[in-house]
Parts: C-alpha cells; structure tokens; sequence
C-alpha cells in the first residue's frame, strides 16, 4: 500500500462535535461510508471517512451511538460537497435529515458529462485522470467486525484522498465543455427520484403486474405496505419477507384465505414466518375497497421491437455521444431510443414527451431522431483502426419524410 494517511480517530461524540467545530467553515467535504446491505431493508453503516480542507478523519459509526451532527453538518453552510456513486450516501444523509448534502458532486455522475464511461469505477477515475493507484485489498471486509486493522482504515481513507482532486478535474472539464448544468439538472433530477423512491410507496415497481386489473392492483398495493412494515420491523430484504412472484399470485387468486394461499407451492418456504395473518388482512382491505378507490390498470407498453431500424438509431446515438464526448448510458438506453422512434411515427402515446427530447439529453440528441428517420443522415465507416471507427456524414438531401 502506498504512503500512510494522517487521520483523525472519531469513536466519541465528543470527539464528533469537536470535528464539526473544527472543520464548520471548511469550503470542501468530501465523503464515503463503508456499509453491510446483505438481507437487510437498510444498509447498516459502520464507517464514514471524510476529508475536509483542514484534515482527514474516519468516523467510527458503531462507537459514536448518533451521527446525526455530521449529516446536519453536511446539509449546512456554503461547501462543496464531494463523493462518488453517492445512492447510499445521499439516502444516509436524508434519512438522518430529511434534507440533501449541500451542492453535491458525484464525481461518477459528473464524468459521464465529461466523456468518461459511466458508471466507472472510483479506482478507474483515479486512474485515468490523477495517475494513480487505489489498492482493492478490502472490498469483501465484513466492516461491522471490531477492532479494525491498520490495513482496513488505510483502505476505506483511499476512498476519500483523492476526492478533491477528482472534482477539480471533472469539474474543470465540464466548465470547458459548458455542461456543468446539464450535469447539475441530471444530479437534481436523481435525487429527486430518490426522495421519492424514500418517501411514497413504490408498489408499481413489483414485476409482473402490467396485465393485472384494478382489484388485482389493489392486492398488489395492500400486500406491497403489508411488506414494507413486515421487512422494516425485521430489518430484512423485502423480497425475502415475500417474493414478487408470490405478491401477484396472491393477487391473481383474490382470496383472503389463509389455507388457499398456504397451499401455493413453495409459499411456506419462501415467505417471512408467522406473516399470513398479515397477508389476509392485506387481501381482505384490498378486496373491500370500492371502486372508485382502486388503482388505474397500468398502461401496457406496445411491442417497440423496431428492428434494424432501432438498432440503426442506437448506433446513430452512441456515435452521436461519442462525438459529443459524453457516456452514452448516462443519455438513454436502447430501450428509449425505441421508445422515442416510435413516439415520432405515431406507434407509442405518451402522456409526456420521451426523456431524450427533453432537457439536456435535447441539446444532445437534438434532431438526430428526425434526422434518421428522414434519411438526412448516414453512418460510415471513417478508420476502422480507431476508438471510435464509425462517423456521422450529414447528407445534403433529405430523402423521405419522417413518420411516412
């Protein structure tokens, strides 16, 4: 491992108070946690590292009982607030706060604006834009066993140590390529779907229910809550407490009956113990709702399978975003480039516009959808040798109109 890290040791809440104080003004905070999400509704923390302008510090959160005076120390002030691949981090902080870190930089997110693939890696950032090395020693450390090894606190502050240097960097480059607000839209609209994955029911999210009616959906809701409580209070994986299979058999049946669905194969086996009461009442509330208080039927999505055409459109996109020096997964998959396709030729009804002709995937995209379509645009072969071997001719004729 390379050179040790100077680090504060913070097992106190004293000692955590003082490190807020201390570090109140810092204009850069940059931060990781290290986690065990194994079978669990929530990840449990067991570490945060963070770096500030004054010092590096290791926050042990199986000592300090209440960390609730970082993560408001985090959400407050006039910082920077630096991490990568931050889903965890950001749900740690708003579950602690119910507020967002202040002005957050995902450096992972933001290099995808900045032509670098998405997702990569933090070891493949540092790599690729600092030169150096991050050593990958610890990634399966079960970080709820104390005491930690020198080893293993050296590795999770590696984490941390060139955060700074990373969104300086990005951030440089996204300043020069003039998409620092894409990249801060993209970052508001993420934790914005986060808020809400957190805060309202995500029952639509259960698989295999797009061909259920009303009353079936009511099922699905009632049983998807009675699951949420039931794996919460037990702090177990929700699709261990019951699977989504079984949440659409049970609505398919429509019976309240403990014995009829103790009779499904395989369902003493595969659900939470001592949850079928539970599960009935679910049932029954859902049954007795009038209709008027039912979901809508889910909107069935047509067949999309454009053929050569949507795999001819995906090509057009990706060589597109490689011109633009941006990641082509972090602007749509194959499926929304179909979805768009279809959206222009009148196939797919929508209630909104299709993400790729909104927002900054827009300026990206622009016309090239229309472009495809009426033939003003052909891809060719430019040196096959390269990274990039195809290339975008722009015809100077249009043959055909789009949706003809």
């Amino acid at each position: 491992m390379a050179e040790e890290i100077d680090f504060q040791h913070i097992t106190s809440a004293q000692d955590l108070t003082d490190f807020c104080v201390r570090n109140q003004t810092s204009q850069y905070i940059g931060f990781d946690t290290e986690f065990v999400s194994e079978n669990r509704y929530r990840p449990e923390l067991c570490l945060i590292q963070v770096a500030t302008d004054q010092e590096i510090a290791i926050i042990d959160t199986l000592a300090v009982d209440n960390v609730n005076e970082f993560w408001e120390w985090l959400v407050e002030g006039s910082h920077i607030t630096v991490a990568h691949a931050a889903r965890e981090e950001f749900l740690f902080c708003y579950r602690a706060c119910q507020k967002q870190p202040k002005k957050l930089f995902d450096v992972q997110l933001a290099a995808a604006f900045a032509g670098l693939d998405y997702p990569a890696s933090y070891s493949n950032l540092v790599s690729q834009l600092l030169g150096s090395y991050v050593a990958k020693g610890e990634t399966r450390t079960d970080w709820r066993r104390r005491p930690l090894t020198d080893r293993q606190i050296q590795y999770a502050l590696f984490d941390v140590v060139h955060l700074r240097d990373l969104y300086e960097v990005i951030e440089g480059r996204l300043r020069k390529l003039k998409r620092l607000a894409w990249y801060i839209d993209e970052v508001d609209l993420w934790m914005e779907e986060l808020v809400k994955m957190e805060t309202e029911p995500q029952w639509q999210r259960v698989s295999g229910i797009t061909s259920l009616n009303p009353r079936e959906l009511a099922i699905v809701r009632e049983l998807w809550i009675c699951r949420d409580q039931e794996a919460s209070r037990k702090n177990r994986a929700s699709k261990r407490v019951l699977p989504d299979d079984l949440i659409v058999e049970l609505a398919k049946r429509g019976s309240a009956s403990v014995a009829s669905f103790k009779a499904i194969r395989g369902f003493e086996n595969r659900v939470s113990r001592g949850i079928a009461p539970e599960i009935s009442e679910a049932i029954e509330k859902a049954n007795g709702l009038a209709k008027s208080e039912l979901p809508k039927k889910l909107p069935r999505g047509k067949s999309m399978n454009l053929g050569l055409l949507g795999q001819f459109l995906s090509t057009a996109l990706t060589v597109v975003c490689r011109e633009q020096q941006i990641a082509p997964a972090i602007v749509g998959t194959a499926s929304d480039v179909r979805k768009m396709a279809a959206w222009r030729l009148g196939i797919l009804k929508m209630d909104q516009p299709p993400s790729l002709v909104q927002g900054w995937r827009a300026e990206i995209v622009g016309q090239l959808i229309d472009q495809v379509l009426n033939g003003s645009i052909a891809i060719r072969v430019g040196n096959p040798k390269s990274d990039a071997p195809l290339v975008i001719e722009y015809l100077s004729e249009a043959s055909g109109d789009a949706g003809s």
